[in-house]
């Protein structure tokens, strides 16, 4: 357990996080409190902020590989499924 001291920022209070313990790469911290314990953890992105990212070009894929082989899904009555209850 390492000991920082408490300074005032304006009307807050602060610390300063030693190097060995910063989190890297984070901008925003979640801040709990358990009795006499100040938790302190990295907010990450959610599922939700996804669809906030910008989308891929264009042409993202347009020419692509074929990735599954010829005939390779061919199954017979494989079709079968794309009757109507009342061709059945």
């Amino acid at each position: 357990m390492r000991t920082v001291s408490i300074f005032k920022n304006a009307r807050n209070q602060a610390i300063r996080i030693p190097k060995d313990m910063e989190f890297e790469g984070v901008t925003e911290l979640e801040i709990r409190r358990e009795g006499d314990t100040l938790l302190l953890r990295p907010v990450r992105p959610t599922w939700l902020s996804f669809a906030s990212e910008p989308h891929a070009d264009a042409d993202f894929l347009v020419e692509r590989p074929a990735v599954v082989e010829p005939g390779r899904f061919d199954l017979p009555g494989a079709d079968d499924d794309a009757r109507t209850e009342s061709d059945r």
